[in-house]
């Protein structure tokens, strides 16, 4: 325990910000993501690099606000395949680009589900915009880095005014934790190439739905905990982005902004 309560405490005073870390008997040293690195990750997944950079959180937020730079996806594979909100100019020249895999005739049942929930992210946040909970920019046409655009609320209120994280439903989580696995196997590709890409989409896509029946944004959440349904809003970019690109680069499947 004392080799361990040293190195843990070494650790700490590096990345203390990024990590919470405890010692726990025989001498595991256990890991966690501070809120505030885990709010920085989610935005540079739901608005790439377009968000200012400063403290993550809304109105309500004080303190944990710098954004480490480390967790920025900057040199991301994903940087560059988030979508724009009404890019449908677009949506030919990005078709004829991509090596499809499978004709759209031809796509299996597993995937047109994974379309379907990609196609249902992109029209929840546009309507979230049409109703004013969100404001979108304009795209800028024939621009090369597709991502949604978000003027306000920037950046998105992730957290309380705590500083802890909003989205505490277990189907949030879930659907966090479908998330880092999904980027993890992006990331950090086995080398045997045994990850099962149509299995990951169809996880996370299902995380989706599940998300998406017990967390609502609309109705009394969007009366009375606004900053709540602009956060669940942003875990709707953030899976759009990824669903995207795995679609797109990893399947070799469109991935529409409409069924």
């Amino acid at each position: 325990m004392e080799l361990a309560s040293a190195i843990a405490s070494d650790i700490s005073e590096i990345c203390g910000d990024v990590f919470s870390i405890q010692t726990v008997p025989p001498g595991w040293i256990h890991f966690e993501l501070t809120h505030s690195t885990l709010a920085t990750w989610l935005q540079s997944l739901a608005v790439g690099s377009s968000g200012k950079e400063g403290e993550i959180g809304g109105r309500e937020q004080g303190a944990g606000g710098e954004i480490n730079s480390k967790f920025k996806i900057q040199n991301s594979k994903l940087k560059n395949f988030c979508l724009l909100p009404s890019a449908s100019s677009l949506l030919p020249t990005l078709a004829d680009s991509l090596p499809l895999r499978y004709p759209a005739s031809s796509v299996p049942n597993s995937l047109f589900a994974v379309q379907y929930a990609h196609a249902r992210c992109c029209s929840l946040v546009l309507l979230a915009h049409r109703e004013g909970l969100i404001k979108l920019r304009e795209p800028v046409p024939n621009t090369s880095s597709a991502c949604w655009d978000v003027i306000s609320p920037n950046p998105l209120p992730w957290l309380n005014c705590d500083g802890t994280l909003r989205l505490n439903h277990p189907d949030e989580r879930q659907l966090i934790g479908e998330l880092i696995q999904v980027i993890d196997d992006i990331e950090c590709p086995d080398v045997n190439g045994s990850v099962k890409w149509e299995k990951v989409a169809l996880n996370l896509s299902q995380a989706f739905e599940k998300f998406w029946s017990n967390c609502r944004i609309w109705g009394e959440v969007k009366i009375k905990s606004p900053e709540l349904a602009q956060a669940r809003l942003g875990l709707l970019m953030a899976t759009q982005s990824v669903l995207r690109f795995v679609l797109e680069e990893n399947l070799g499947v469109f991935a529409p902004l409409e069924l």
